[in-house]
């Protein structure tokens, strides 16, 4: 848990704002070693404050630009961006820890903005809300085209998330969700056999074809066969 720079009280888990004294604290980039800010060369503009972002070298792998208010601290980031930096900041994570999720997603604040939706910085069109994974607890303004815009505090959460398992997590409800959707195309493909009366017969099947066609009531009855070929040879 985070604590304020001022009065050390601990901070909300999704917040820069002290609920003590008021103070707003730069958490976000805690966990990153070394970064350097440079001034006034983006155009793009906070969607909260209004003010021109700056741009922030976080040093990762080389070159790592990602923009920030200086006003509210909210970031944004270049599409996979953002999951590039979790990747990079938090490694050796093999266990789902669910009380650990379910702790730091009880210890939120409800957002200072409430659910309103925000223009991109790039485009200026109004952002998608969505979910950022599976028990984040992090709602991200994204545009599918130019970037996911966090504020403050949201990336701090992020870290934790991804530290108690998150993104294991995640990964196994797609997995689960994959296995759950082809279930249901089998389910599909053998109704839509049973219903054209082929009698479950798979066309395209290559083993069975292996034992012939089926019979149709066309075709010669084994009996009649096997009577015709007795009477050939007592001829």
């Amino acid at each position: 848990m985070a604590h304020c720079s001022n009065c050390s009280a601990p901070l909300p888990a999704n917040s820069i704002q002290c609920d003590y004294c008021g103070s707003r604290n730069d958490v976000d980039l805690n966990g990153i070693n070394y970064y350097t800010t440079n001034e006034n060369d983006t155009e793009r503009v906070c969607p909260r404050c209004t003010i021109a972002l700056k741009t922030i070298d976080l040093k990762l792998n080389g070159k790592f630009l990602i923009e920030r208010c200086d006003q509210c601290l909210g970031l944004f980031f270049d599409p996979a961006e953002l999951e590039a930096l979790l990747e990079a900041t938090v490694t050796n994570v093999f266990t789902i820890d669910r009380s650990q999720l379910n702790a730091i997603n009880n210890q939120m604040k409800p957002s200072d903005y409430g659910g309103s939706y925000v223009k991109c910085p790039i485009c200026t069109k109004l952002m998608n809300r969505v979910n950022f994974g599976a028990k984040s607890g992090v709602i991200v303004d994204r545009c599918k085209d130019h970037g996911v815009w966090l504020d403050g505090g949201e990336l701090r959460h992020l870290f934790e998330w991804m530290k108690a398992g998150g993104k294991l997590l995640q990964q196994e409800r797609e997995e689960q969700l994959k296995k759950t959707a082809g279930q249901e195309q089998e389910r599909e493909r053998r109704r839509k056999l049973a219903q054209s009366g082929n009698g479950g017969v798979y066309p395209n099947d290559t083993s069975y074809h292996l034992f012939g066609t089926p019979l149709r009531n066309s075709d010669p009855d084994l009996f009649d066969i096997v009577t015709s070929a007795i009477r050939f040879f007592l001829k």
